[in-house]
């Protein structure tokens, strides 16, 4: 796996376009295989040449696949990490695609992140750093295509799903600025406006992390999840991926620690990472007056997201 990285690396480090198209199509191909479930054997590879398809495998048997797991214990280190090695390439991206060349490209890349946290959110740590969360807002700006806004609201999404402490730093940027100034503007297209109107109703669902605790491996009684509701993923993280688990959970505690030491917000919890509804009602309230309490009786009434965030 190391040599495939390499090499897909090598290209995203390129500053040939074409290099680097080359290097995505190398991540997505090895996070497909990650995600696509292989024949275990001649006749059931007779059978699968029939299907269009490969069979997705189950998020609960991730953690009995020994791919995933070399997968996720190479995550856990700077060199092999391929959220890291995305975002640096989508800044490059960014920087030198103002006449639009690298669009397709850029929102490539947003998809690919979104697809490498989903399958090890510890890495969602990299957005408590604000250059990268300023790449995400950057995109938001109205100079760029829709395509690229809606795929950067919906990674911004998945940035800070169950990461309190990544929600702060969007909110220290300026981030709901960004995001209301778009969705009020009249030259925002209907499908941009959705996208932001799901962000909206996320961002008022109550926080509640969901990364595993140290404790909780060492005290058998102790929840293993502290989340909305149940992962499917935690075996991954709760079972010892290369002691991934474990190193995320110190760090998501430590993180927790820092902020409750300089950060007190009012209606935040104890810890001072996470904000209270009423709060974050507040802080919105301020750039879209009105909007908040429809917003809040549409959550209560329809809930989205199949009701896993109410």
């Amino acid at each position: 796996m190391e040599s495939l990285l390499s090499l897909a690396f090598d290209n995203l480090a390129s500053f040939d376009g074409g290099k680097i198209k080359k290097g995505l199509k190398q991540v997505e191909g090895l996070l497909a295989q990650i995600c696509l479930s292989g024949p275990s054997s001649p006749r059931k590879q007779e059978r699968e040449r029939g299907r269009e398809q490969a069979p997705r495998k189950v998020l609960a048997d991730l953690s009995a696949d020994p791919a995933f797991r070399e997968f996720f214990k190479l995550q856990e280190g700077f060199e092999w990490n391929i959220a890291q090695r995305l975002l640096t390439t989508l800044d490059w991206l960014v920087v030198r695609g103002g006449d639009g060349q690298y669009d397709l490209l850029i929102v490539n890349a947003l998809d690919l992140i979104q697809g490498a946290l989903l399958l090890h959110p510890p890495s969602k740590a990299l957005f408590s750093r604000s250059v990268h969360m300023n790449l995400l807002l950057d995109l938001l700006e109205p100079v760029n295509c829709p395509a690229i806004q809606s795929a950067a609201v919906a990674t911004l999404v998945v940035a800070l799903v169950d990461m309190p402490q990544n929600t702060r730093v969007f909110e220290q940027l300026d981030g709901l600025l960004t995001v209301t100034s778009l969705f009020k503007s009249r030259e925002t297209g209907r499908d941009v406006k959705f996208r932001l109107t799901e962000f909206l109703y996320f961002y008022l669902t109550p926080e509640t992390p969901s990364i595993p605790r140290a404790e909780s491996r060492v005290n058998p009684a102790a929840p293993g999840l502290l989340q909305r509701s149940p992962s499917k993923l935690a075996k991954v993280f709760g079972g010892g991926v290369g002691g991934g688990g474990a190193a995320a959970a110190r760090s998501s505690a430590a993180g927790a620690n820092n902020a409750s030491k300089g950060h007190e917000r009012p209606g935040s919890s104890e810890n001072g990472a996470t904000l209270s509804v009423e709060a974050k009602k507040l802080l919105v309230d301020r750039y879209l007056p009105g909007v908040v309490d429809e917003l809040l009786k549409d959550l209560d009434t329809y809930k989205p997201f199949g009701g896993v965030l109410s």
